[in-house]
């Protein structure tokens, strides 16, 4: 498996669903993003690690860190390692210097643990490649991404279901417009529905 070093690019606040962060990883040595949808709580425990802030009392991950300190174990890195159905797969690969273990957890667990032990982040040039987006991918023509407009005489679809209705042209102007506003929730959604139809 060959891996792909990622940095935290940062965390964006959904749009579409409350309480809801697009967390996003930049390829380091590239220009590939891949943003992942998580929940409030995780993207709280990323941030107070980011920011430097030391809560009252531990917090989950907090609370990981110190168990796996008190039996010798520490974190060697993290692994994005898959994709199933849209949803992403993570691995914390611990160590005692003697028994090497992986371990099986979301990817926003696994994103804020791996802060904590400041440890690297990877993926692979297959997730990257189905999931990964760029500016670049885009094939940019000169107008605004066309709008979808409800008719009064029926309801307007969810955003996602629009997308189904559109030809490739219009995803990939509107991608580009997302990623030039930095929505990297609504830019996954498209980056989806191409990534379905290819």
């Amino acid at each position: 498996m060959e891996k792909v070093k990622l940095e935290i690019l940062g965390l964006s606040p959904s749009q579409s669903q409350t309480g809801s962060f697009a967390l996003v990883l930049a390829e380091q040595y590239g220009s590939r993003r891949l943003p992942i949808i998580i929940g409030m709580f995780e993207a709280q425990a990323i941030a107070i690690e980011m920011e430097h802030i030391t809560p009252n009392r531990p917090m989950t991950h907090d609370l990981f860190k110190s168990f796996s300190k008190a039996f010798d174990y520490t974190v060697e890195e993290i692994i994005i390692s898959d994709l199933r159905e849209g949803i992403f797969y993570a691995k914390i690969v611990c160590t005692d210097g003697i028994r090497q273990k992986t371990v099986d957890a979301r990817p926003s667990d696994a994103v804020a643990i791996g802060l904590r032990f400041s440890v690297p982040i990877y993926t692979t040039n297959t997730i990257l490649s189905e999931a990964g987006i760029t500016a670049q991918e885009a094939q940019v023509a000169d107008t605004e991404p066309q709008e979808i407009v409800s008719s009064s005489s029926r309801p307007q679809k969810p955003f996602k279901e629009s997308l189904k209705d559109m030809t490739l042209d219009e995803l990939n102007r509107m991608l580009e417009d997302a990623l030039n506003k930095e929505e990297y929730e609504r830019a996954a959604k498209i980056r989806d529905e191409i990534s379905r139809r290819n």
